[in-house]
């Protein structure tokens, strides 16, 4: 339908060469048949069909250039947001006064105005007869893909790794007491309960290595701790069942003081005449433990040693070693009578017991039984750093490596012993898991300097290849005889380009003065542009070398003067940039600059420098902004996610065409050629991850941004996983088990991982300390799951209150653990990292579909047939601050990060919000 003015313009069509952005077919002219056939010969992705005063207007994803009388219908040229069919003189044009996204279709002499509305857009694909085709489902030719490998933890070396003989049953049984488990029973000889009775009431008693200490012994023994398991519901088994039903990474509670367990053992050993058969019993077995542990007979004590914890005494320990009947000690005679040793309850025959141990250690130091005295001090003792260092000192690294691990020491500890142990692959690993490079470099630097420096290289090698190349040159720095490696490091940031290259220029020019000629070019090559783009990366540079020279300004390092040389130029770029409203900066940082250069001549020149508002456009207070965007005001390429990097630069996915680094205005930098759907940008934003879905798997790509190469890397399941990735790790999920995967690797393989967390995950985010994840149980329960980084450690779990709901409409996690949760009935929450639940504002009267967290921001994004809108608003006050309407049948999908904001959909339409500025920009892409 077209609007109600009309005019009779001078010119009824174009004439010449003109730059066609639509094509208008009539049916009565050339035949319905022949208008489809045209219209499909001119369609490509990106373009749409509207129906148009009774014929079909394909409109272009990109402007042509063509002849007008060559041209297969009739064409349509731009001029201010209007599509004219005949240019309009300005009068003509401000007669008909035709609003932006309508065409002006010029026929039988009159101009009217049609409005192209999401109703007239005809769906050209029902034109094409696919009756006689079979939808197929295709699965790949080759093998799927193995599960991606682990680097499985090293458990704790064994009885038999230090060679040392199995425990006695007995003592198993004792150990068990102590520790307050179940004692064990061989199933095949367990007693009855009468005979167990039977044996009480006769009162027969059983030393160590007695023939029937299995059957009689250990049955009498087991009772109260039988009795026990049987109160806490575990039928008398090791537990296993009980450990079944925990997620397995989720801290226990520890008990404090003595539970009810331990003080019905108590009455029971004091109150009847259970206690006095156990305290003879106990009495007996301690006795025979010290005659064997004072006669030096190791090989066999070592059979019945009791393991001592490393601290006080528990509460389990006091009630199997203490004085079970009503009197308050215990004598132990030798067996040949002499005097009596009297030993308190419980305290005093532990420390009794760890001096032997001690005295023990020392007899097989000197015998130079070096694995059985570790197997004193790490399982006897529980000093297992003294252990390790005993080891390492007699010369066995491999098991001193193994123990640090098994036994979970500190990080550090454990590379520095595989790297000693020569397994440099096992340390670096590790290392990188844990993020103990700089305490395992601090551990060797104390003993082994050469070990030290070239874990120092190892550490700079790893930072320069998830592309932190600043930290990469910080770590190897004091390393002389590396400097020339650490400028190739320098190199490749600078490459990089943006603002972490710009820092990196800097760095690079005090550090090489030899070089200035060189540097200098590159720096004013980078202060000399004007473009907006290249603001933040100047302003970086500045600041970073006013950071490096105000230091030094007051010495006579070498260097300085070439700080100020650069800085001159530096600042006055930084003032022109302010003054063009690219910057913010402040009047007293500029003044500051300014006073380091030492240039009387900037600083007699200096305007005045009034304070700029920080808060602009939408930021401000006022009514929210509105911003309509026609469904032909996108690019010719689909556009199925993006990412904001420094500089004003872009990265963004176009399917299976590839990815794109653009400039602010669209403009391509470069163009990598593997299928990208989703992206994952490295926070030093030198490289990024790209996936695309093939069936059940992800086609992954990594991405060289700096060199502007890609790769295709391999298939994997990702469930869900982490938008961003700090270049060497990546955290991903799939079904019920998160890991991070070595994104160094030339296969996928996984350096820690947590299985079985309850549920399926359905979202992991991560940021510089931490990582959480979201799961969905089977009883639709919520919980969220907070790990501490960079050595993954389970700081809580959390299931949201009132989060049983029947379907998750919209999920969103943040990086801090701010969890986002839609329902279909209405339900909106916001779970931040206290655990409180926040209701989130409505901004209509529906429910949207979908909701996105992004720090102290929110964009809620609704879909319907007719347009698609998103809300930005502030959390805190739940503030609507702007609103985007995108008309057409496009899905919209909205992604936060580095306080910006990116909407962007299929049909080539692409916002960029500065959320610190309060700036919205319309990105076309070219």
């Amino acid at each position: 339908m077209s609007l109600a003015r009309a005019q009779r313009p001078r010119a009824h069509v174009h004439r010449g060469s003109v730059d066609v952005e639509a094509l208008w077919f009539d049916p009565v002219l050339l035949g319905e048949a022949e208008v489809r056939r045209r219209v499909l010969a001119g369609w490509s992705p990106g373009a749409g069909v509207y129906a148009l005063a009774g014929g079909f207007l394909l409109r272009l994803p990109a402007p042509r250039r063509m002849e007008c009388a060559g041209a297969p219908g009739l064409p349509f040229t731009l001029e201010g947001g209007v599509l004219l069919s005949a240019p309009l003189s300005a009068s003509e044009r401000e007669r008909l006064a035709p609003p932006p996204g309508v065409a002006v279709l010029v026929r039988a002499g009159t101009a009217r105005v049609y409005p192209l509305e999401s109703s007239s857009r005809v769906d050209i694909s029902a034109w094409l007869d696919v009756s006689g085709w079979d939808v197929v489902p295709v699965e790949g030719l080759g093998a799927p893909p193995p599960p991606v490998a682990s680097l499985e933890p090293l458990a704790a070396p064994t009885r038999a790794t230090f060679g040392v003989a199995a425990l006695d049953p007995e003592a198993e049984a004792m150990r068990a007491r102590m520790e307050g488990r179940s004692v064990p029973v061989p199933v095949a000889r367990a007693p009855r309960l009468l005979d167990r009775l039977r044996a009480w009431w006769r009162g027969e008693t059983q030393r160590p290595g007695a023939a029937t200490v299995e059957a009689r012994g250990a049955a009498r023994a087991s009772l109260l701790s039988r009795l026990g398991a049987w109160l806490r519901g575990t039928g008398g088994t090791s537990g296993t069942s009980s450990a079944r039903r925990t997620p397995s990474p989720a801290t226990q509670p520890s008990r404090s003081g003595p539970g009810l367990l331990s003080k019905l053992a108590g009455w029971l050993a004091t109150s009847t005449p259970l206690g006095s058969l156990l305290g003879r019993r106990k009495a007996e077995y301690v006795r025979r433990l010290f005659e064997l542990l004072d006669g030096g007979k190791l090989d066999e004590a070592l059979r019945y040693a009791i393991p001592l914890s490393k601290g006080g005494l528990t509460e389990q320990a006091r009630l199997s070693l203490g004085l079970p009947g009503p009197r308050e000690q215990l004598a132990i005679r030798p067996r040949n009578g002499g005097v009596t040793s009297v030993f308190g309850g419980g305290a005093e025959v532990y420390d009794a017991l760890r001096e032997r141990y001690r005295e023990a250690f020392r007899k097989l130091a000197r015998e130079g039984r070096i694995e059985e005295a570790a197997f004193v001090l790490a399982e006897l003792l529980h000093e297992d750093e003294e252990a390790v260092s005993f080891l390492e000192r007699h010369g066995r690294l491999q098991l001193a490596a193994e123990l640090a691990e098994g036994r979970k020491l500190a990080p550090g500890l454990v590379v520095r012993q595989w790297l000693l142990a020569k397994d440099v692959q096992r340390a670096v690993e590790i290392a990188r898991r844990s993020g103990a490079f700089a305490e395992a470099v601090l551990r060797l630097e104390r003993s082994h300097p050469a070990e030290a420096r070239v874990l120092r290289l190892l550490w700079g090698e790893v930072l320069a290849l998830s592309g932190d190349y600043a930290r990469a040159v910080e770590v190897v720095w004091p390393l002389e005889d590396a400097r020339q490696l650490t400028r190739t490091w320098l190199e490749r940031g600078v490459e990089a380009g943006g603002v972490s290259g710009a820092r990196l220029l800097a760095r690079m020019a005090l550090a090489f003065p030899e070089r200035f000629e060189e540097t200098r070019a590159r720096v004013l090559a980078l202060l000399d542009t004007e473009e907006a783009d290249g603001a933040e990366a100047r302003q970086a540079f500045t600041e970073a070398l006013a950071r490096e020279v105000e230091p030094r300004k007051e010495g006579v390092e070498v260097g300085v003067e070439v700080g100020v040389a650069l800085l001159r130029p530096a600042v006055r770029a930084v003032l022109r940039d302010r003054a063009a409203g690219y910057l913010p900066s402040k009047a007293w940082d500029i003044r500051a600059l300014v006073q380091l250069t030492g240039d009387p001549v900037l600083k007699a020149d200096l305007p005045p420098l009034p304070r700029q508002p920080e808060r602009r456009d939408f930021l401000s207070e006022g009514m929210p902004k509105s911003h309509v965007y026609g469904a032909g005001e996108g690019g010719p390429w689909s556009i199925h996610d993006a990412v904001p990097l420094s500089g004003g630069r872009m990265l963004v996915a176009l399917g299976e065409a590839g990815a794109r680094l653009v400039t602010m205005d669209g403009r391509c930098v470069a163009h990598f050629d593997v299928p990208a759907f989703s992206l994952v940008l490295s926070v030093h934003e030198d490289r990024a991850l790209a996936l695309a879905p093939r069936g059940g798997l992800k086609r992954l790509s990594r991405l060289d941004l700096a060199r502007r190469r890609a790769e295709p890397w391999c298939d994997l399941r990702a469930d869900a996983f982490a938008p961003v990735y700090d270049g060497s790790l990546w955290f991903l999920a799939v079904e019920d088990t998160v890991m991070a995967v070595d994104a160094l690797a030339a296969e996928p393989r996984a350096l820690w991982r947590v299985p079985q967390v309850g549920g399926r995950v359905l979202a992991v985010a991560v940021g510089p300390s931490e990582m959480s994840f979201a799961t969905h149980t089977g009883e639709a329960e919520i919980e969220r799951w907070s790990y501490s980084l960079p050595d993954p450690t389970l700081r809580s779990r959390q299931t949201l209150p009132g989060g049983k709901v029947e379907e998750v409409r919209s999920l969103s996690l943040r990086r801090d653990g701010d969890l986002a949760v839609l329902a279909p009935d209405g339900m909106r929450w916001v779970g931040p990292s206290a655990g409180r639940l926040v209701p989130l504002p409505t901004p209509t009267e529906r429910v949207p579909r979908e909701l996105v967290l992004g720090g102290a921001w929110m964009a809620a994004v609704d879909h319907s047939p007719i347009c698609d809108q998103v809300w930005l608003m502030e959390r805190g006050r739940g503030r609507e601050l702007v609103h985007f309407v995108f008309t057409g049948e496009h899905s919209v999908s909205v992604r936060f990060l580095n306080e910006e904001l990116l909407i962007f959909d299929t049909a080539g339409r692409l916002t960029r919000v500065d959320l610190t500025r309060g700036a919205v920009r319309r990105v076309v892409l070219r």
